[in-house]
């Protein structure tokens, strides 16, 4: 196990040394000159050269590339240049919103989608079967906008819950939690569909298998068959979704952020490229591919320790 962690993790550093060149090269190449967007439009030619040389654009490729890098491995990111903020405690401070929202859409969402996964798959071409299978394409066909909109007139306008998600800085979960339930219900119903039909296969292609007849033929009660030994098996396949996701969840609700106001790292990546702040925007993308990396490894792991027959070492 201890070998294969490291292996693992080897192959995380060389994933994370291609995608840092590959995101430096890509944000060289967005149109735009930095230093216009900075000194605005009807700045002159010196003080253009000025701002350059001052931001070190002047550089090669290459020197800036290894000079960002060696930086940001040091905890050295640099300042805005939209802001002239520290770029790390903002970027910290806009993960761990994410982290809150993502972790309490989890804790909501995951265990709804099994449950009504299994549902379904037990009963397999019955009326609730139809009516869940539905019901999760009906949800995952919706844009995010549309069931943001929709939960904002039906439970801010109609019950009172707030709309505008935007949170103090140094706000605990508790004090955050009003603010996370618009915004994390409608992150839940996309994730809602994929696992509930996710589960839902797994689990009707269990109930097929050899094991289970025996199991009911030795007298072992349904639901024991179902909980230890159907899903088990049948969740080996959603642990992958489901580490994914939370992953997408960290930096992929942008449309959701900013219908909501909600201040997360999805909403500060659509602020660095609007105002094309190469340095933020830089940050931002390689913390949150590190976000899904590491949720991949979780999820190998997680998948090992379901299924025995997996042999670490190999």
């Amino acid at each position: 196990m201890t070998a294969y962690i490291l292996r693992r993790l080897a192959f995380l550093g060389l994933t994370m040394l291609l995608t840092s060149l590959l995101i430096f090269v890509i944000t060289q190449l967005l149109p735009g000159d930095v230093c216009r967007v900075i000194l605005g439009r009807e700045v002159g030619e010196n003080a253009l050269e000025a701002c350059r040389l001052d931001l070190g654009l002047d550089q090669p490729a290459p020197v800036r590339y290894f000079t960002w890098l060696g930086d940001f491995l040091t905890g050295n990111w640099g300042n805005s240049y939209s802001t002239d903020a520290e770029i790390r405690p903002l970027v910290m401070e806009r993960l761990g919103n994410s982290l809150m929202l993502a972790g309490f859409t989890m804790l909501v969402g995951v265990p709804i989608a099994i449950g009504l996964g299994v549902i379904a798959a037990l009963n397999e071409g019955k009326a609730i079967d139809n009516g869940i299978s539905l019901g999760a394409l009906a949800v995952v066909g919706l844009p995010e906008f549309v069931t943001g909109i929709l939960l904002i007139e039906i439970l801010a306008f109609r019950l009172g819950l707030p709309a505008n998600s935007s949170i103090r800085e140094t706000a605990t979960f508790a004090e955050a939690f009003p603010s996370l339930i618009l915004p994390a219900l409608t992150a839940t119903f996309v994730l809602l569909a994929y696992v509930a039909r996710l589960t839902r296969a797994g689990v009707i292609e269990e109930l097929k298998q050899a094991y289970v007849r025996t199991a009911e033929l030795k007298g072992l009660p349904r639901r024991t068959v179902i909980w230890r030994h159907v899903l088990r098996n049948a969740m080996l396949p959603t642990i992958t979704v489901v580490a994914i996701s939370f992953g997408w969840l960290i930096s992929g609700l942008v449309v959701i952020e900013n219908v909501f106001n909600y201040p997360g790292l999805g909403r500060l990546m659509v602020f660095a490229i609007s105002r094309r702040d190469l340095p933020l925007l830089q940050a931002i993308s390689l913390i949150t591919v590190l976000g899904f990396a590491l949720a991949n490894l979780v999820a190998d792991l997680l998948y090992a320790a379901l299924n025995p027959r997996i042999r670490i070492g190999s």
